[in-house]
């Protein structure tokens, strides 16, 4: 039986916290993507979240935004049940999944327009909003341009777009910076951090350290399904660097030199 609208598992609302998990749960046949997963995301925080291949990280995101049902437990979204009014919480979250097609058969000035009216702004709030961020993520040139012939760096701009065409209290998303060129990279991580200072909140997973580290002010450290670690990211670092506190907890270094034919002096 699915656990999901368990009472009693979540804690009241906290004004000061944007997203709330507890006791998260999902398995693929035999295996346990997600193993028990509590998390809370403070409020105007940047959140990373951060784990080896496989650890549950995209499987947790989309639990956390209603883009997949959990075999247990509980997400709220400001105090909202993600799973108990759905709706209601989606709409304060805007999604860069990774992985998800776009409708590329759109120009990308279309795709964006598209975003909002399916949010239920009207046509000309939706055509405002849309040119706004076009320049934002210096993307006007290309509006009139179909998405599937964006490059990697642009797909992800007007993905980020998409996202935020409704005016989304929580961004979350799922590798923004993969296979995106350090300029459009760049420029995403100025417009987030905009974003957080404006009173957003932002939760990003990403497997680049230091990009992490630079990028966020707390993070989560998650594997096998688990937190491991979680607070400011100088709490979870320590004295040492985020990536070998990183590797520290998930294992998997491998300390050697390699075999004696890979050795040219």
């Amino acid at each position: 039986m699915s656990r999901v609208n368990a009472a009693s598992e979540l804690p009241p609302h906290d004004p000061g916290t944007a997203l709330s998990i507890r006791n998260l749960h999902k398995s693929f046949g035999s295996k346990a993507a997600v193993d028990g997963i509590d998390l809370d995301v403070p409020s105007g925080s940047f959140y990373g979240l951060v784990g080896p291949n496989g650890a549950g990280k995209t499987t947790t995101l989309s639990m956390a935004t209603g883009l997949l049902r959990p075999d247990g437990g509980q997400v709220s979204i400001h105090g909202v049940d993600v799973w108990r009014d759905p709706i209601a919480a989606k709409s304060m979250v805007g999604v860069l999944s990774d992985g998800v097609r776009l409708f590329d058969r759109l120009t990308g000035t279309q795709l964006v327009e598209y975003a909002g009216l399916l949010s239920g702004m009207d046509r000309p709030t939706a055509t405002q909003r849309t040119a706004d961020l076009l320049k934002l993520l210096d993307l006007e040139k290309d509006g009139g341009t179909l998405v599937v012939d964006y490059s990697a760096g642009m797909t992800k701009k007007i993905a980020l777009a998409c996202a935020m065409v409704h005016a989304p209290r929580l961004l979350v998303l799922d590798e923004p910076f993969e296979s995106v060129d350090p300029v459009s990279a760049a420029n995403i991580r100025d417009i987030l951090a905009g974003f957080v200072r404006g009173g957003g909140t932002v939760i990003v997973s990403s497997h680049v350290m230091d990009l992490v580290q630079r990028m966020c002010d707390h993070v989560a450290v998650i594997t096998a399904g688990r937190v491991v670690a979680s607070g400011t990211v100088d709490d979870v670092r320590g004295a040492s660097t985020l990536e070998d506190r990183f590797v520290e907890l998930v294992g998997g270094r491998r300390v050697g030199e390699g075999p004696e034919w890979l050795q040219h002096s």
